[in-house]
C-alpha cells in the first residue's frame, strides 16, 4: 500500500501550481470542482483547494521528497535559493544524509532530502 495524494488549502492556487510545477515536477492532472489535482511521475497527487483562511500546521509538521543523490538535492537546493523561494532551514550535509528545508507559497514546510 503506498500513500499516494496530500490535500492541502491554499489561499492563491495559481501560485500554489506553479510553485510545485516549476521546482517539484508536478504537472496539472484534473480539476474536480474548486480543487486543483497535480500529479508527479510517481503519480503522487497534490490536491490544491483554495481557502481563504489561513491555515497553520504545528511548527514541527513538514512533508519530504527524497531525491536520488546528494548532488540532486544540492541542485535543487541552489534552485530555489536563486528563485528567491523561502529556505527554512539551509543545506547540511552528513555522511548519510543532506536535507534542506524550504517553504512554499502558504508557508507549508518541505524537507527535501536524500539517504
Amino acid at each position: 500500500m503506498d500513500l499516494n495524494h496530500l490535500h492541502l488549502h491554499t489561499k492563491n492556487i495559481d501560485n500554489a501550481r506553479k510553485f510545485y510545477e516549476k521546482h517539484f515536477n508536478f504537472k496539472e492532472h484534473a480539476l474536480h470542482g474548486n480543487i486543483l489535482f497535480l500529479r508527479n511521475e510517481n503519480c503522487f497527487d497534490l490536491a490544491l483547494m483554495p481557502d481563504e483562511k489561513e491555515w497553520k500546521f504545528p511548527d514541527w509538521f513538514h512533508f519530504g521528497f527524497r531525491l536520488g543523490s546528494p548532488e540532486e538535492v544540492g541542485e535543487l537546493y541552489l534552485k530555489l535559493k536563486n528563485s528567491g523561494e523561502n529556505i527554512d532551514t539551509e543545506l547540511e550535509k552528513y555522511d548519510d544524509f543532506v536535507f534542506f528545508r524550504c517553504l512554499d507559497p502558504d508557508n507549508n514546510r518541505i524537507e527535501v532530502y536524500w539517504e
